[in-house]
């Protein structure tokens, strides 16, 4: 599979009101509000505006990119949504035509580029787009947990509700970085499947396209709370400098 696929991401609206909200809102906006400072900022995979809607409210200017219309049309409905320069675009390109003073990606929204070359020019096209000593940070899962894949798939319940259940269904392709996930609802009145295709990196090949587009790490957390990064994180918080 080739490049951004999103078909095999969440783009429909019932899926895009799934990813409205996740609990750890106010700590993210607090932590990226504390980076741009006077901004501007720019949110690649700006998805429902769940993040980039409060950080305008914080006084900062914020425009995104997206592929997914009904994403777009979900922030378009809030309140200051139409305020917001957003671009419909695979995030990739980066080709709003201004300088940022931080540009962020969270939920793991890098790995939606399937090949490392993607996420390369992803890095590289951020480096051209942020000002001098501008931030550029991401936050994505630790692949660690693969680790306990036996098979290198699972199957995992994600939540159940009375008249509904939620699986997680999972295969990993070792060698080429490949995840290939199915969340499958089931419900009374029929069965719904949700895919995703991602390619993961490690933190260590993160720095290196970033060392590759001009940028250096300049911190590495485990939460939004600037919690401490160890062997026992399921994600990091990483935050790269512009040299």
């Amino acid at each position: 599979m080739k490049g951004y696929q999103p078909e095999l991401s969440f783009s429909d609206e019932a899926n895009a009101r799934f990813h409205d909200t996740r609990g750890d809102e106010t700590e993210c906006v607090a932590f990226l509000a504390s980076l741009a400072g006077d901004g501007p900022a720019l949110e690649l995979a700006v998805g429902t505006g769940r993040i980039a809607l409060p950080l305008a409210n914080e006084g900062v200017r914020v425009d995104g990119i997206d592929f997914s219309t009904a994403m777009v049309d979900l922030l378009r409905s809030k309140p200051g949504g139409k305020d917001l320069n957003i671009e419909i675009a695979n995030f990739k390109d980066v080709d709003i035509n201004d300088q940022y003073s931080l540009i962020f990606i969270i939920w793991n929204s890098l790995f939606n580029l399937l090949t490392q070359e993607d996420q390369t020019t992803c890095f590289k096209n951020v480096a051209k787009h942020l000002s001098t000593g501008g931030l550029f940070a991401i936050e994505a899962y630790m692949p660690s947990f693969l680790y306990r894949l036996v098979d290198n798939q699972t199957v995992k319940t994600e939540s159940i509700e009375a008249g509904s259940v939620r699986i997680g269904v999972l295969k990993h392709d070792p060698v080429n970085q490949m995840l290939e996930n199915s969340h499958v609802t089931l419900t009374a009145t029929g069965t719904r499947f949700d895919p995703v295709v991602q390619r993961y990196a490690w933190p260590s090949e993160l720095d290196l396209m970033a060392n590759n587009a001009g940028l250096e790490l300049r911190d590495r957390w485990s939460g939004w709370n600037r919690e401490k990064f160890d062997a026992d994180s399921a994600r990091h918080i990483s935050v790269y400098r512009k040299t």
